[in-house]
């Protein structure tokens, strides 16, 4: 959905309630978990936090409040939405002066004790969305280097006819969310 003014708290409400039962838009649902499916752009980027389990702390309470998302030019909204299955968010973009409100699903949640331990999930696209794919967010804590990162992993295809006729600068916007969103991780 695209908007020519910032979409208010009810207008993300009144959107996500017709997300909500909605189908994803791919048949992958989960795919993030094991091997991303053929057919589609595959994204891997990982960052290196920091070191050592209050990193690790820090890290999974930003991902938790979804301040990976908070990058000026894109947010994840509502912040209080708990990561379980089910759950649906709205993305939000902004560019050109315009917001391109995205929904999308949690489809599995990450949460393992070991010797690495990792906390994350991942999200698939539903309808009003302008990609097609799945997105994964993790940041684990390798006990034995005692090192801290954070990875996205994700598959996608644009969706949305501007999508497809804008695919170079969207794969620009998907890689520049990538990197800013480490970015926003280390600071954080």
């Amino acid at each position: 959905m695209i908007l020519i003014r910032k979409p208010t708290a009810s207008q993300i409400e009144a959107f996500l309630a017709k997300q909500q039962t909605l189908p994803f838009t791919s048949e992958h649902v989960g795919a993030t978990a094991g091997m991303p499916p053929k057919g589609f752009d595959v994204d891997r980027t990982r960052g290196v936090l920091g070191r050592g389990e209050a990193t690790f702390c820090d890290a999974r309470a930003a991902l938790r409040r979804w301040q990976q998302f908070d990058l000026g030019w894109l947010a994840a909204t509502p912040h209080d939405t708990r990561h379980e299955v089910g759950q649906t968010i709205a993305v939000v973009a902004r560019f050109c002066g315009c917001y391109w409100l995205n929904a999308c699903r949690i489809v599995h949640t990450i949460d393992d004790s070991g010797p690495v331990t990792r906390y994350g999930f991942a999200y698939g696209t539903l309808p009003a969305h302008a990609e097609c794919g799945e997105e994964r967010f993790v940041v684990e804590w390798d006990r034995a280097s005692d090192e801290v990162a954070y990875e996205i992993l994700a598959f996608s295809r644009p969706r949305h006819p501007l999508a497809r006729l804008g695919y170079p600068l969207v794969r620009m916007l998907q890689k520049r969310f990538a990197r800013d969103s480490v970015a926003a991780m280390r600071r954080l």
